[in-house]
Formats: structure tokens, C-alpha cells, sequence
């Protein structure tokens, strides 16, 4: 049922949460299905599989913990919505889009890991996806009729600059595809520390406004 406040076609959030967890759901049930052995091998082809398959479950690990992350981010993002509208539904469903794609690169990059464009393709699918959860940021501080509470200057900021570091280091990794080959995703280990210390100012932002929203009365 859209509510009535003013400001458009507004609807409830919960289903545009329950439509991203299956999402999420599926993509990672997919990502299995590229790891496997075929059926009537003789001993010297079943153990030419098994072989191959390292590349494969390294893929599907990497690609089943990125999806893990973006999960957790997703659900920051979306946390304190009172309603959703036509602009934030679109930026979701772009992200759902991106987050349903990946399991195509995940094979590319098992079986291809080589080919400059698998890697490319990888990097950019990922870039992606994180850049609408920026946008989704963006939407909401724009449309703040939107969240049940103001949104902190501080915490989305923080919340802005972890999803960037995932942006900025994926993107940066798919010219140098074309030069390393598959060792420029030896670059997406710079993520570790970036990841750390953009995640440590984000739980300050969060603790800073817990602290306000416990006593607004006391100027920080």
C-alpha cells in the first residue's frame, strides 16, 4: 500500500529487503554450480578434474565472500528506511542486477583467469556493484522524507568512503588486467588494510551517533 505523506509514489521497505536477500541467496547458490566433475571418467581424467578444480574454488570463495560483504553492507545501507520510492527502487535493483550478474565473471575468471578481460570484467561487475550502494546513500540524503531518523553527516560519510576503497582499488585493478594478466588481482589485497582503517572510522561514525541519538541534548 503506498503511504500518503506528500511526496510521491512512497511504499514500505520490507519487501524491497526481502526481494535483495533472495537475491542474494540465489547468486550465491549459483556460484556452486560452476564446480564440478563429469560423470564416466577413467582414472587418469578424473584426476586431470580434480586438478582443475583449485582455480574453480578459489573463485567461487572469493566471489561467495564478496557477496557475503556486499550482504552486510546492503543491509546497512538500507537500515532506518520508513518507505522507499520509484528513484531508490531503481538503484537497488541496478545493485540486485549487478549482484545476480556475478556469477557469469566468477566463471570467467575460474576458467580464464588469464585473459586480461576476465579479470576486467570481474573488477568492473564488482566496482559496480559497490557504486550503487553509494547511490542508494545519495538517494536517501536526498530524499530525506524517505528515513525514519536523520541520517548523520558523519556516519554517512564514513559508510561513503568504506564503499568507495572497494570502488577505487576494483576499478584501478582493470587497466592493470591488460599489463599483469591475472596477477592484478594481487591489487584487491590492498583492500585488507584500506578495508580496516575505513571500517574503524565507520564504527567511530556509528558510536558517535548512537552517543547523540542517547543524549541529543549534549552537544558533541
Amino acid at each position: 500500500m503506498a503511504q500518503q505523506t506528500g511526496h510521491g509514489d512512497q511504499h514500505r521497505p520490507d519487501r524491497l529487503v526481502a526481494l535483495s536477500d533472495g537475491v542474494f541467496a540465489i547468486a550465491m547458490t549459483l556460484l556452486v554450480l560452476d564446480i564440478s566433475v563429469p560423470q564416466g571418467l577413467d582414472s587418469a581424467a578424473y584426476g586431470e578434474e580434480l586438478g582443475d578444480l583449485p582455480p574453480k574454488l578459489y573463485a567461487y570463495a572469493l566471489s561467495f565472500l564478496i557477496i557475503g560483504i556486499f550482504w552486510l553492507d546492503h543491509g546497512r545501507v538500507l537500515r532506518g528506511l520508513r518507505s522507499v520510492d520509484r528513484p531508490l527502487v531503481a538503484v537497488t535493483l541496478l545493485g540486485l542486477g549487478l549482484v545476480a550478474l556475478l556469477p557469469f565473471p566468477t566463471s570467467l575468471i575460474s576458467e580464464y583467469a588469464d585473459e586480461p578481460a576476465s579479470v576486467a570484467f570481474y573488477a568492473a561487475n564488482i566496482a559496480a556493484m559497490d557504486l550503487t550502494q553509494i547511490g542508494i546513500l545519495v538517494v536517501r540524503a536526498r530524499r530525506p522524507w524517505l528515513n525514519a531518523d536523520p541520517m548523520p553527516p558523519a556516519l554517512v560519510g564514513a559508510t561513503v568512503a568504506d564503499l568507495a576503497a572497494s570502488v577505487v582499488v576494483f576499478a584501478a585493478s582493470i587497466p592493470l588486467a591488460w599489463f599483469w594478466g591475472a596477477n592484478a588481482m594481487l591489487a584487491w589485497l590492498l583492500l585488507v588494510p584500506l578495508k580496516t582503517m575505513t571500517g574503524r572510522r565507520r564504527s567511530a561514525a556509528v558510536r558517535e551517533a548512537e552517543a547523540d541519538a542517547a543524549d541529543p541534548a549534549e552537544p558533541r
